[in-house]
Protein backbone atom coordinates (compact mmCIF):
# COMPACT_ATOMS: atom_id res chain seq x y z
CA UNK A 1 0.00 0.00 0.00
CA UNK A 2 1.14 3.85 -0.88
CA UNK A 3 1.24 6.31 1.68
CA UNK A 4 -1.61 8.82 1.44
CA UNK A 5 -2.06 11.87 -0.43
CA UNK A 6 -2.21 14.60 2.22
CA UNK A 7 -5.37 15.18 3.22
CA UNK A 8 -6.12 18.75 5.22
CA UNK A 9 -9.51 17.30 6.21
CA UNK A 10 -9.77 15.15 9.69
CA UNK A 11 -12.12 12.73 7.30
CA UNK A 12 -12.10 8.89 7.42
CA UNK A 13 -13.42 5.96 6.34
CA UNK A 14 -13.81 3.56 8.79
CA UNK A 15 -14.82 -0.49 9.43
CA UNK A 16 -15.58 -2.90 11.31
CA UNK A 17 -14.18 -6.19 12.33
CA UNK A 18 -15.37 -9.11 14.66
CA UNK A 19 -14.23 -12.10 13.29
CA UNK A 20 -10.72 -13.68 11.62
CA UNK A 21 -13.27 -15.10 8.52
CA UNK A 22 -13.51 -11.01 7.68
CA UNK A 23 -9.55 -10.21 7.63
CA UNK A 24 -9.38 -10.96 3.50
CA UNK A 25 -12.40 -8.13 3.39
CA UNK A 26 -10.61 -5.74 5.38
CA UNK A 27 -7.33 -6.45 3.09
CA UNK A 28 -8.52 -6.10 0.04
CA UNK A 29 -10.98 -2.97 1.16
CA UNK A 30 -7.81 -0.84 2.29
CA UNK A 31 -6.15 -2.46 -1.03
CA UNK A 32 -8.66 -1.08 -3.21
CA UNK A 33 -8.81 2.37 -1.39
CA UNK A 34 -5.30 2.55 -2.53
CA UNK A 35 -5.40 1.40 -6.14
CA UNK A 36 -7.94 4.04 -6.40
CA UNK A 37 -5.64 6.60 -4.43
CA UNK A 38 -8.53 7.71 -2.07
CA UNK A 39 -6.54 10.71 0.20
CA UNK A 40 -8.35 9.26 3.34
CA UNK A 41 -7.58 6.75 6.44
CA UNK A 42 -9.40 3.54 6.95
CA UNK A 43 -10.11 3.53 10.37
CA UNK A 44 -10.60 -0.48 11.05
CA UNK A 45 -12.32 -1.38 14.54
CA UNK A 46 -11.73 -4.70 15.37
CA UNK A 47 -12.74 -6.30 18.88
CA UNK A 48 -11.36 -9.58 20.60
CA UNK A 49 -13.30 -12.07 18.85
CA UNK A 50 -10.95 -11.35 15.80
CA UNK A 51 -8.65 -13.46 17.73
CA UNK A 52 -4.73 -12.93 18.23
CA UNK A 53 -3.57 -14.46 14.93
CA UNK A 54 -5.67 -11.70 13.07
CA UNK A 55 -4.85 -8.65 15.42
CA UNK A 56 -1.53 -9.54 15.04
CA UNK A 57 -1.70 -9.43 11.11
CA UNK A 58 -3.84 -6.35 11.09
CA UNK A 59 -1.22 -4.46 13.51
CA UNK A 60 1.36 -5.76 10.76
CA UNK A 61 0.05 -4.12 8.06
CA UNK A 62 -0.59 -0.82 10.03
CA UNK A 63 3.20 -0.76 11.05
CA UNK A 64 4.19 -1.25 7.54
CA UNK A 65 1.38 0.59 5.32
CA UNK A 66 0.03 4.48 5.81
CA UNK A 67 -3.60 3.21 5.24
CA UNK A 68 -4.72 1.84 8.13
CA UNK A 69 -5.76 3.18 11.56
CA UNK A 70 -6.42 0.40 14.11
CA UNK A 71 -8.72 0.63 17.01
CA UNK A 72 -9.81 -1.45 19.47
CA UNK A 73 -13.62 -1.18 20.72
CA UNK A 74 -15.96 -3.77 22.69
CA UNK A 75 -18.83 -5.04 21.63
CA UNK A 76 -21.84 -3.26 21.51
CA UNK A 77 -24.46 -5.66 23.35
CA UNK A 78 -28.06 -4.66 24.59
CA UNK A 79 -29.48 -4.90 27.90
CA UNK A 80 -31.00 -8.63 28.40
CA UNK A 81 -34.15 -8.04 28.19
CA UNK A 82 -33.59 -6.13 24.85
CA UNK A 83 -31.65 -9.61 23.22
CA UNK A 84 -32.12 -9.56 19.93
CA UNK A 85 -33.83 -12.39 18.78
CA UNK A 86 -35.39 -11.61 15.67
CA UNK A 87 -32.29 -11.04 13.31
CA UNK A 88 -32.97 -13.13 10.18
CA UNK A 89 -29.27 -14.59 10.64
CA UNK A 90 -27.30 -15.42 13.65
CA UNK A 91 -24.43 -13.72 12.02
CA UNK A 92 -26.34 -10.11 12.22
CA UNK A 93 -26.28 -10.47 16.21
CA UNK A 94 -23.16 -8.52 16.92
CA UNK A 95 -23.53 -5.77 14.08
CA UNK A 96 -24.62 -3.90 16.84
CA UNK A 97 -21.10 -3.09 17.25
CA UNK A 98 -21.49 -0.95 14.25
CA UNK A 99 -23.11 1.76 15.95
CA UNK A 100 -18.95 2.33 17.85
CA UNK A 101 -18.26 3.97 14.20
CA UNK A 102 -19.88 7.15 15.09
CA UNK A 103 -17.47 7.40 17.94
CA UNK A 104 -14.41 8.42 15.22
CA UNK A 105 -14.93 12.15 16.95
CA UNK A 106 -12.87 10.48 19.90
CA UNK A 107 -9.66 10.06 17.19
CA UNK A 108 -9.98 13.61 15.60
CA UNK A 109 -12.00 12.98 12.96
CA UNK A 110 -15.62 15.50 12.01
CA UNK A 111 -16.27 13.59 8.63
CA UNK A 112 -16.81 9.88 8.16
CA UNK A 113 -17.56 7.22 6.02
CA UNK A 114 -18.29 3.51 7.45
CA UNK A 115 -18.06 0.85 5.11
CA UNK A 116 -18.72 -2.76 5.69
CA UNK A 117 -15.58 -4.95 5.25
CA UNK A 118 -17.32 -7.04 2.50
CA UNK A 119 -16.92 -4.04 0.28
CA UNK A 120 -14.68 -3.28 -2.66
CA UNK A 121 -13.51 -0.20 -4.69
CA UNK A 122 -13.80 0.29 -8.22
CA UNK A 123 -13.27 4.26 -8.41
CA UNK A 124 -12.14 7.01 -6.81
CA UNK A 125 -14.85 7.19 -3.64
CA UNK A 126 -13.78 10.02 -2.51
CA UNK A 127 -16.44 12.46 -3.96
CA UNK A 128 -18.95 11.08 -1.19
CA UNK A 129 -17.38 13.44 1.26
CA UNK A 130 -18.79 15.90 -0.62
CA UNK A 131 -22.37 14.97 -0.39
CA UNK A 132 -23.88 17.73 1.50
CA UNK A 133 -26.22 16.83 3.82
CA UNK A 134 -29.59 18.96 5.10
CA UNK A 135 -27.74 19.16 8.13
CA UNK A 136 -25.18 18.06 10.58
CA UNK A 137 -27.31 15.44 12.74
CA UNK A 138 -28.47 13.76 9.55
CA UNK A 139 -27.16 10.62 8.00
CA UNK A 140 -26.65 9.41 4.60
CA UNK A 141 -27.07 6.03 3.41
CA UNK A 142 -28.95 4.19 0.69
CA UNK A 143 -32.37 2.69 0.65
CA UNK A 144 -32.60 -1.29 1.26
CA UNK A 145 -33.68 -3.05 -1.46
CA UNK A 146 -36.76 -4.72 -0.62
CA UNK A 147 -37.72 -6.67 -4.14
CA UNK A 148 -37.29 -10.08 -2.51
CA UNK A 149 -37.47 -11.68 -5.90
CA UNK A 150 -36.29 -15.09 -4.69
CA UNK A 151 -39.38 -15.36 -1.87
CA UNK A 152 -37.13 -15.44 1.27
CA UNK A 153 -39.47 -16.98 4.07
CA UNK A 154 -37.83 -14.57 6.33
CA UNK A 155 -38.73 -11.13 4.51
CA UNK A 156 -42.30 -9.90 5.22
CA UNK A 157 -45.44 -9.84 3.14
CA UNK A 158 -44.60 -5.89 2.16
CA UNK A 159 -41.08 -6.96 0.64
CA UNK A 160 -42.10 -7.28 -2.70
CA UNK A 161 -40.84 -5.48 -5.94
CA UNK A 162 -43.57 -2.99 -6.19
CA UNK A 163 -42.80 -1.53 -2.79
CA UNK A 164 -38.87 -1.54 -3.72
CA UNK A 165 -37.52 2.10 -3.53
CA UNK A 166 -35.26 1.27 -6.84
CA UNK A 167 -37.78 -0.14 -8.66
CA UNK A 168 -39.29 3.21 -10.04
CA UNK A 169 -35.96 4.04 -11.36
CA UNK A 170 -35.11 3.99 -14.81
CA UNK A 171 -31.14 4.83 -15.44
CA UNK A 172 -27.75 4.59 -13.56
CA UNK A 173 -28.39 8.74 -12.75
CA UNK A 174 -31.30 8.15 -10.82
CA UNK A 175 -31.37 8.55 -7.11
CA UNK A 176 -34.24 7.34 -5.40
CA UNK A 177 -36.64 9.97 -3.33
CA UNK A 178 -35.77 11.93 -0.32
CA UNK A 179 -37.32 10.62 2.69
CA UNK A 180 -40.52 12.07 3.74
CA UNK A 181 -43.30 11.95 6.21
CA UNK A 182 -45.32 10.49 3.59
CA UNK A 183 -42.78 7.91 2.32
CA UNK A 184 -44.02 4.41 2.22
CA UNK A 185 -42.72 2.33 5.22
CA UNK A 186 -40.24 0.09 2.87
CA UNK A 187 -38.85 3.54 1.86
CA UNK A 188 -37.81 4.17 5.37
CA UNK A 189 -35.70 1.07 5.26
CA UNK A 190 -31.74 2.13 4.62
CA UNK A 191 -29.02 -0.81 4.34
CA UNK A 192 -26.13 -0.31 6.45
CA UNK A 193 -23.12 -1.32 4.54
CA UNK A 194 -22.06 2.47 3.63
CA UNK A 195 -22.73 5.41 6.43
CA UNK A 196 -21.73 9.01 5.67
CA UNK A 197 -22.02 10.98 8.73
CA UNK A 198 -20.14 13.96 10.77
CA UNK A 199 -19.23 12.16 14.08
CA UNK A 200 -19.65 14.42 17.21
CA UNK A 201 -19.64 13.83 20.73
CA UNK A 202 -23.21 14.98 21.19
CA UNK A 203 -24.40 12.35 18.39
CA UNK A 204 -23.00 9.53 19.68
CA UNK A 205 -24.55 10.37 23.37
CA UNK A 206 -27.63 10.90 22.42
CA UNK A 207 -27.46 7.40 19.76
CA UNK A 208 -26.14 5.79 22.97
CA UNK A 209 -29.24 6.82 25.15
CA UNK A 210 -31.67 5.62 21.84
CA UNK A 211 -29.78 2.10 22.34
CA UNK A 212 -30.64 2.18 25.95
CA UNK A 213 -34.11 3.59 26.29
CA UNK A 214 -35.56 1.75 23.37
CA UNK A 215 -37.68 -1.38 23.45
CA UNK A 216 -37.64 -2.40 19.81
CA UNK A 217 -33.70 -3.96 19.57
CA UNK A 218 -34.65 -7.34 20.25
CA UNK A 219 -37.31 -7.48 17.19
CA UNK A 220 -35.29 -6.18 14.28
CA UNK A 221 -34.02 -8.29 11.91
CA UNK A 222 -31.36 -6.24 10.32
CA UNK A 223 -29.92 -5.11 13.98
CA UNK A 224 -27.84 -2.17 13.50
CA UNK A 225 -29.98 -0.89 10.07
CA UNK A 226 -32.56 -0.77 11.44
CA UNK A 227 -31.61 1.08 14.77
CA UNK A 228 -30.56 3.68 12.33
CA UNK A 229 -33.78 3.67 10.48
CA UNK A 230 -35.83 4.32 13.57
CA UNK A 231 -32.72 6.66 15.05
CA UNK A 232 -32.91 8.74 12.12
CA UNK A 233 -36.51 8.60 10.69
CA UNK A 234 -37.19 11.68 8.25
CA UNK A 235 -33.78 12.38 8.76
CA UNK A 236 -31.54 10.52 6.78
CA UNK A 237 -30.76 11.34 3.06
CA UNK A 238 -30.58 8.95 0.09
CA UNK A 239 -27.34 8.88 -2.02
CA UNK A 240 -26.05 7.20 -5.28
CA UNK A 241 -26.59 2.72 -5.77
CA UNK A 242 -23.08 3.26 -7.15
CA UNK A 243 -21.93 4.07 -3.31
CA UNK A 244 -23.54 0.82 -1.99
CA UNK A 245 -23.82 -1.12 -5.06
CA UNK A 246 -25.12 -4.55 -3.60
CA UNK A 247 -23.88 -7.23 -5.93
CA UNK A 248 -27.76 -8.56 -6.13
CA UNK A 249 -28.74 -5.22 -7.80
CA UNK A 250 -26.49 -6.35 -10.93
CA UNK A 251 -29.78 -8.47 -11.83
CA UNK A 252 -32.57 -7.38 -9.51
CA UNK A 253 -32.37 -3.39 -10.89
CA UNK A 254 -30.52 -3.73 -14.39
CA UNK A 255 -32.20 -1.16 -15.45
CA UNK A 256 -29.88 1.49 -12.92
CA UNK A 257 -26.96 -0.93 -12.68
CA UNK A 258 -23.77 -0.09 -14.76
CA UNK A 259 -20.51 -1.65 -14.35
CA UNK A 260 -18.60 1.23 -15.50
CA UNK A 261 -19.89 3.75 -12.99
CA UNK A 262 -19.67 1.51 -10.23
CA UNK A 263 -17.82 2.68 -7.28
CA UNK A 264 -18.36 0.53 -3.93
CA UNK A 265 -19.68 -3.00 -4.39
CA UNK A 266 -21.00 -4.81 -1.66
CA UNK A 267 -20.80 -8.24 -1.36
CA UNK A 268 -23.42 -9.20 0.63
CA UNK A 269 -24.25 -12.71 1.95
CA UNK A 270 -22.03 -15.25 0.91
CA UNK A 271 -18.27 -13.85 0.25
CA UNK A 272 -16.30 -14.40 -2.71
CA UNK A 273 -12.90 -15.29 -0.42
CA UNK A 274 -14.60 -18.24 0.62
CA UNK A 275 -14.96 -20.43 -2.58
CA UNK A 276 -13.34 -19.57 -5.96
CA UNK A 277 -15.56 -19.00 -9.16
CA UNK A 278 -16.30 -22.05 -11.05
CA UNK A 279 -15.09 -23.24 -14.13
CA UNK A 280 -18.73 -22.38 -15.11
CA UNK A 281 -18.69 -18.95 -13.95
CA UNK A 282 -21.07 -20.14 -11.50
CA UNK A 283 -20.55 -18.46 -8.04
CA UNK A 284 -22.47 -17.00 -4.88
CA UNK A 285 -25.52 -19.30 -3.34
CA UNK A 286 -27.83 -19.37 -6.08
CA UNK A 287 -25.47 -19.26 -8.90
CA UNK A 288 -25.60 -15.56 -10.01
CA UNK A 289 -22.46 -14.25 -9.09
CA UNK A 290 -19.61 -15.10 -10.99
CA UNK A 291 -19.03 -11.88 -12.58
CA UNK A 292 -18.85 -10.04 -9.37
CA UNK A 293 -17.00 -12.73 -7.45
CA UNK A 294 -14.57 -12.65 -10.16
CA UNK A 295 -13.94 -9.09 -9.78
CA UNK A 296 -12.80 -9.82 -6.24
CA UNK A 297 -10.44 -12.70 -6.97
CA UNK A 298 -8.85 -10.74 -10.07
CA UNK A 299 -8.01 -8.14 -7.56
CA UNK A 300 -7.00 -10.68 -5.12
CA UNK A 301 -4.49 -12.63 -6.85
CA UNK A 302 -2.79 -8.90 -7.86
CA UNK A 303 -2.78 -8.56 -4.62
CA UNK A 304 -1.03 -11.68 -3.57
CA UNK A 305 1.28 -11.45 -6.56
CA UNK A 306 2.64 -7.86 -5.47
CA UNK A 307 2.64 -9.00 -1.74
CA UNK A 308 4.90 -12.32 -2.32
CA UNK A 309 7.37 -10.00 -4.45
CA UNK A 310 7.56 -7.46 -1.43
CA UNK A 311 7.00 -9.07 2.10
CA UNK A 312 6.43 -13.04 1.05
CA UNK A 313 6.96 -13.82 4.48
CA UNK A 314 4.58 -11.46 5.59
CA UNK A 315 1.71 -12.57 8.46
CA UNK A 316 -0.70 -11.40 7.00
CA UNK A 317 0.06 -13.06 3.92
CA UNK A 318 0.41 -16.70 5.70
CA UNK A 319 -2.78 -15.53 7.19
CA UNK A 320 -5.02 -14.98 4.17
CA UNK A 321 -3.60 -18.07 2.45
CA UNK A 322 -5.60 -20.18 5.57
CA UNK A 323 -9.04 -17.94 5.08
CA UNK A 324 -9.13 -17.89 1.71
CA UNK A 325 -10.84 -20.85 -1.04
CA UNK A 326 -11.92 -22.78 1.90
CA UNK A 327 -14.79 -24.30 0.26
CA UNK A 328 -15.93 -25.63 -2.72
CA UNK A 329 -17.11 -24.01 -5.56
CA UNK A 330 -21.51 -23.35 -6.38
CA UNK A 331 -21.84 -25.78 -8.74
CA UNK A 332 -25.88 -24.98 -9.69
CA UNK A 333 -27.27 -21.49 -11.03
CA UNK A 334 -30.98 -21.44 -9.99
CA UNK A 335 -33.17 -18.67 -12.33
CA UNK A 336 -34.84 -15.58 -10.96
CA UNK A 337 -38.18 -16.59 -10.07
CA UNK A 338 -39.75 -13.98 -11.33
CA UNK A 339 -38.96 -10.75 -13.66
CA UNK A 340 -37.16 -7.96 -11.93
CA UNK A 341 -39.41 -4.85 -11.11
CA UNK A 342 -40.07 -2.04 -13.45
CA UNK A 343 -41.81 1.64 -12.92
CA UNK A 344 -44.86 0.44 -13.45
CA UNK A 345 -45.26 -2.02 -11.04
CA UNK A 346 -44.74 0.33 -8.63
CA UNK A 347 -47.88 0.19 -6.02
CA UNK A 348 -50.05 2.72 -4.94
CA UNK A 349 -49.92 4.22 -1.40
CA UNK A 350 -51.69 6.55 -0.04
Amino acid sequence: MGDLTDASEPWCWVTLVTKPSYLPGVIILAHTLDQHKSRYPLVVLYTDSVGEKAIDALQEEARNYGRLRLERVSLLLPRKDQENTGSVAERFKDTFTKLRAFEVYKLGYTRAVFLDADMAIFRNPDDIFDTKLPSEDWLGANHACVCNLDHDSWAPPEWNKGNCAFTPLNSPADVAGEITSQSRPTYRLLNGGMLLFYPTEELWNKMLQFFNSTDRLKTYQFPDQDFLADFYQDKWYPLSWKHNALKTMRYWHPRIWADDQLVVLHYIVDKPWERQVSSDGIAGHLGRDGDTHQWWWDIYRQWRAERVKTRHDSLVLQLMDELVDTEKPFTEKVPLPQEVGKPEDVLPYP
